[in-house]
């Protein structure tokens, strides 16, 4: 299970930082998702400081290698729902950026359990118009475990696909936070919720540097 966040990771981080040497221009959604998926599965089982859990170079492997394809915001404002609109630009950003740091500290540590998982990919589902896709793979597993279906969604951005939602045990992430987030917004509006992450953070690094 904790290498499936790794895969959830990837479907949940905003865009801040570049690629040293970035992909093709017109890269397709399931190209993509294939090679940032394998670059990031071969760092995890090469690089010496990561198979150690150094959490300072797992999470710069996370932030240079997945951080750049996936669209936060979008994933933030689908999961508030309705309440998205309401919100003032500052409160987006804190929201953005608590999401952020708290899906880093929970899920990079994931990185050094890579092993030995092979990914296999069917067809891509890619919408007329190719706006929007879906990309398909499942996890295969040692020891004669069950293989896990997984997908990305991911949407034709300005500067490529960027993934926005991921479907894990047939789950879909932003329903998951969109039940939470609204149970938070009840109960002490956009701050509250705001609050709720920052408190999150905070707790998560506490462990860390426990």
């Amino acid at each position: 299970m904790k290498f499936l966040k790794l895969l959830f990771l990837l479907a949940a981080s905003v865009a801040t930082l570049a690629f040293a040497a970035p992909g093709p221009a017109q890269e397709a959604p399931d190209a993509l998702v294939k090679r940032i998926t394998q670059e990031v599965m071969d760092t995890a089982r090469n690089d010496k400081q990561v198979k150690a859990g150094d959490r300072t170079r797992i999470q710069q492997v996370v932030e240079e290698k997945i951080l750049p394809h996936v669209d936060l915001q979008r994933t933030v404002a689908l999961a508030v729902g309705r309440h998205w609109r309401e919100t003032t630009p500052e409160q987006r950003q804190q929201l953005t950026d608590e999401f952020r740091t708290m899906l880093i500290r929970t899920y990079a540590g994931a990185l050094s359990l890579v092993g030995d998982q092979q990914l296999v990919y069917k067809p891509a589902r890619i919408a007329p118009g190719e706006s929007d896709a879906e990309v398909r793979f499942e996890v295969r597993q040692l020891r004669g475990r069950d293989p896990v279906q997984v997908s990305y969604r991911l949407y034709r951005a300005a500067d490529g696909w960027k993934v926005y939602d991921v479907n894990v045990l047939g789950v879909w992430m932003v329903e998951t936070y969109k039940s939470s987030f609204s149970n938070e917004i009840a109960r002490g509006g956009i701050d509250g919720l705001i609050r709720t992450l920052a408190e999150k953070n905070k707790a998560l690094a506490s462990q860390a540097s426990g």
